[in-house]
């Protein structure tokens, strides 16, 4: 089954126009995702939780990635898709006023996986969820996700700005 998303603005509103997935990232449409940032203290130090890709994911697969993440579907909002994306992906049924949105970031790249062209261009609310969580009762959505992982912060900005 197609997965359909607004095609977006540059504010980030809906034109009234929709478009596949699969299309949205072959030409490069702008659209809209929610990132869910999961975040605990651990020795005075800020952890958040990430996720593995699965192998098989069109796009960064066996990568680590946001705690929970996806497109925003045509005709619906940010924060349901952000509560949705951590239901299924990770097991936790978080209630709407447990996520903290932090702002909005925009995100565009491309790449080549699985030998074809990929180019992203996307509009995320992102949130964070500070809810308890422990890694032992996540249930794990095997089409999506292979494993999590804790990770310092910092050691996690510095990787990214590394490139490792």
């Amino acid at each position: 089954m197609k997965e359909y998303l607004d095609i977006v603005d540059e504010k980030g509103q809906p034109t009234g126009e929709i478009v596949d997935r699969e299309t949205a990232h072959a030409k490069g449409i702008l659209h809209r995702t929610s990132h869910v940032w999961i975040a605990r203290k651990r020795d005075g130090k800020v952890q958040i939780l990430l996720q593995k890709r699965a192998k098989h994911k069109s796009s960064f697969p066996g990568c680590y990635d946001i705690s929970a993440a996806g497109h925003i579907e045509a005709g619906d909002d940010a924060l349901p898709a952000a509560c949705r994306e951590l239901r299924e992906e990770l097991g936790i049924m978080a209630e709407p006023d447990r996520l903290i949105c932090v702002g909005q970031h925009r995100g565009q790249y491309q790449a080549v996986f699985h030998g074809l062209p990929f180019r992203d261009r996307e509009l995320s609310s992102v949130y964070i969820y500070q809810g308890p969580v422990r890694e032992e009762d996540l249930v794990l959505q095997p089409e999506e996700v292979e494993s999590v992982r804790w990770m310092d912060w910092q050691e996690c900005r510095r990787a990214v700005h590394a490139g490792t």
